[in-house]
């Protein structure tokens, strides 16, 4: 991140330079008189290519400005381009080249900017597997992102290091290339052992996934009701391809007290409306997750009933209220507009206020301004400024002439209020 600063801090001096200061800069380049560090950026960010071109045949002796040379890779002017690409690929090692990667690869997304990309993968493809370690660890997702896919192409980790990348790496891209590397030739048993016990989606359901071909679909059977449903689908595929049917395992795990969440959803995902009393007995279970999904198992079914719903956005859990606000949002109008009103009192939950808030909002221009100009004041700064925006949105999406009444009152209380 230094890097990024200094390139910034250089662009802070990136104003008109009278002729003079650049005869100065040259001058004093020419004759080898000693820079300032922050007069050296600043000449290799120079407006005048000639400041910036001779300021690059000084710069060998600086490694704390080399990042400024990758910028100046992808110089508009062609000599001073030119002339950092020849230096770079002088002073461009496995050591440098580990150091400078997350400029380069900044670099790499402008206009002409792929060239020292190219320098970098050449050091890298022959440089000892070791010198990719620091790059695996960056704290810079796209360094991080760029080290594994040469690690990949160049096959320098083994399955069992790309499994552990594929189940610890927070990133998403890195998850799916290096769990589809691990098991690419066959997984053994270690390797799904990681794969299966990964904290994210892609790891699991790669591992998954590579039961199919060691003939393991009992352990699939274990994922059917995981709390991704990227995973229930892996899990549901493998078991559907050795002939077991998911559906009864889900409608028993469902009609069991020790039901999972993951059975819930699993139950609406691959049943029918026909399964939906067992999802509609679970919204008593203790368990607010269970609840929770049931409730959104009961929206995949698209059988939501309202007067059966609506007890559930009085529920203790927040996650229970905020999937049967998502159930109730397409039947809001049939909610009491005035309960709901009530419900956006500050001395509620705010789960409750915001689920409030979302089903008023669904139920047109007039109701929703209603409700927002009773936020405007709000403590609350995110509903507050929801309301702020419906009213923005009304008063500048309704010319005057169409405004009702009521409509205009609202507006102009609004107005009042310094909205």
């Amino acid at each position: 991140m230094e890097w990024l600063e200094l390139d910034w801090r250089a662009r802070a001096w990136w104003t008109p330079d009278s002729p003079a200061d650049s005869r100065m800069l040259l001058s004093a380049l020419a004759t080898g008189e000693p820079l300032a560090d922050d007069e050296f950026t600043r000449a290799l960010c120079h407006r005048d290519g000639r400041v910036r071109h001779r300021a690059l045949t000084e710069v060998a002796g600086h490694p704390e400005l080399f990042p400024l040379v990758v910028v100046r890779c992808a110089d508009w002017a062609e000599p001073v381009r030119d002339r950092a690409r020849e230096l770079l690929a002088q002073i461009l090692d496995a050591g440098t080249a580990v150091a400078l990667a997350p400029m380069i690869l900044r670099v790499a997304d402008r206009h002409r900017g792929d060239h020292a990309l190219g320098l970098l993968d050449g050091v890298l493809r022959r440089a000892p597997r070791a010198r990719l370690a620091p790059l695996l660890a960056s704290g810079d997702r796209a360094v991080r992102r760029y080290a594994y896919r040469m690690a990949v192409e160049e096959g320098s980790l083994s399955p069992v290091e790309l499994a552990r990348a594929a189940a610890e790496d927070d990133d998403a891209v890195i998850q799916g290339r290096c769990a589809e590397a691990a098991v690419a030739g066959g997984a053994d048993a270690e390797v799904l052992e990681i794969l299966l016990g990964g904290r994210n989606p892609q790891a699991r359901s790669a591992g998954v996934t590579a039961l199919r071909r060691s003939g393991r679909p009992e352990r699939a059977v274990d994922f059917l009701a995981d709390r991704s449903a990227l995973v229930r689908a892996s899990a549901r595929y493998v078991v559907r391809q050795h002939g077991i049917d998911p559906l009864p395992w889900y409608r028993a795990r469902c009609a069991d007290p020790a039901v999972e969440p993951g059975a819930a959803i699993g139950l609406a995902e691959c049943g029918g409306r026909t399964d939906a009393p067992l999802l509609w007995a679970l919204l008593e279970h203790p368990a607010p997750g269970v609840r929770a999904r049931a409730v959104a198992g009961l929206r995949t079914l698209d059988v939501a009933d309202v007067r059966r719903l609506r007890p559930l956005l009085d529920d203790p859990a927040p996650g229970v209220v905020g999937e049967a606000t998502l159930a109730l949002l397409p039947s809001a109008g049939r909610l009491p507009e005035e309960w709901l009103l009530s419900r956006l009192d500050a001395g509620r939950p705010r789960w409750e206020r915001v689920s409030a808030w979302r089903l008023l909002d669904a139920r047109g221009d007039l109701v929703r301004l209603r409700a927002a100009v009773s936020l405007l004041d709000d403590a609350d700064v995110r509903l507050r400024a929801r309301a702020e925006h419906a009213v923005l949105r009304v008063r500048r999406g309704t010319p005057r002439t169409w405004r009702s009444a009521e409509i205009a009152a609202l507006l102009d209380r609004a107005e009042a209020m310094g909205r």
